[in-house]
């Protein structure tokens, strides 16, 4: 009888720790969860300082953002320039055969000016005519004339560019020596009618032996910008028909004087003082002047021409370049 006293007893107590235990779980999971909750207002609490900071400063940079957008939009339309505003949402064109079909409601480019715009317009002009309007009392200002900007230079396009910009004239060679740096080059003092004699390098010593071009009577480039070939000042090109294994100087017609200008019937003008090398008129006009078939020099046909004398040719190359 106490044994079973004895064991109720302890049934009893042992249910009695296992409800405490149970109770103990409850509490220990609520305070976890308390406890998490705690951490979260914490951090919000900590960062939301920032947060507001952060939208103050990005409302500030919206409005400042439409403000500019405003101002550009007003300054267009004083200037003239017509505004297209595009929908917020653009339904998508539908597809023909794989190809989106652009209709007038699908595509931005068929915008139509909303009519927002065209009364800011008519306020724009009303607000500028009231202030074109004298006040009373006071004269009218009288409006400045506007500052006339800077001529835009003429495209290259439109820029004559025939033989006639070349200084093409006759020269004698009084003296010509080998250049003492380049074994191709040949140095030549020549007079061209001037007050001063020319130095020009050419690269004929592989060409034309050298007692060839001693007195030789030529036609010579007088307006390239003077340009130093191995260390030597050149100051003008001597005129020759080439081809990939000859190359002959132009013969002037009989009985030319040094200084003579070299003339084109088709092509009439004044030479420029200096060509200009960034323009390239040289290299422009050089794929037309050519020898014919009857080796007569030409630009576009048109033949060399010393006036009174004759033309220019080649000794026996036709259609060749001439540089």
């Amino acid at each position: 009888m106490l044994i079973r006293v004895i064991r109720m007893a302890s049934e009893t107590i042992l249910q009695r720790l296992k409800q405490k235990a149970e109770l103990a779980d409850k509490i220990t999971v609520e305070l976890n969860s308390k406890i998490e909750q705690l951490k979260t207002a914490a951090v919000q609490a900590n960062s939301k300082g920032e947060e507001d900071q952060l939208k103050k400063e990005n409302a500030v940079l919206k409005a400042e953002i439409e403000e500019i957008k405003r101002q550009i939009t007003l300054a267009e339309i004083n200037n003239g320039v017509k505004q297209v505003f595009l929908p917020h949402h653009t339904p998508t064109a539908p597809l023909v055969n794989g190809v989106v079909n652009e209709t007038k409601e699908s595509s931005p480019a068929l915008a139509k000016e909303p009519e927002v715009n065209k009364n800011k317009k008519q306020e724009n002009t009303a607000k500028q005519a009231s202030n074109d309007q004298p006040k009373e009392g006071k004269p009218a200002k009288e409006s400045k004339p506007k500052k006339e900007g800077k001529p835009k230079a003429a495209p290259a396009a439109d820029e004559k560019m025939d033989i006639s910009r070349l200084d093409l004239r006759i020269g004698k060679i009084i003296d010509v020596k080998k250049h003492p740096d380049a074994d191709s080059l040949y140095v030549e003092d020549v007079d061209v009618g001037e007050e001063r004699i020319r130095t020009v390098v050419s690269g004929l010593v592989k060409h034309v032996p050298l007692d060839q071009m001693q007195n030789r009577v030529a036609v010579f480039m007088c307006n390239l910008k003077p340009a130093k070939m191995r260390g030597i000042l050149s100051e003008g090109m001597i005129m020759c028909a080439s081809t990939p294994e000859k190359v002959e100087i132009l013969v002037p017609p009989a009985g030319v004087v040094v200084g003579e200008k070299v003339t084109f019937k088709d092509f009439q003008g004044v030479p420029d003082t200096q060509l200009n090398p960034k323009k390239k008129i040289w290299e422009t006009l050089k794929p037309e002047v050519r020898t014919n078939n009857q080796c007569v020099a030409t630009f576009r046909g048109c033949p060399f021409t010393v006036e009174g004398k004759g033309e220019v040719k080649a000794p026996t190359l036709a259609d060749a370049q001439i540089s």
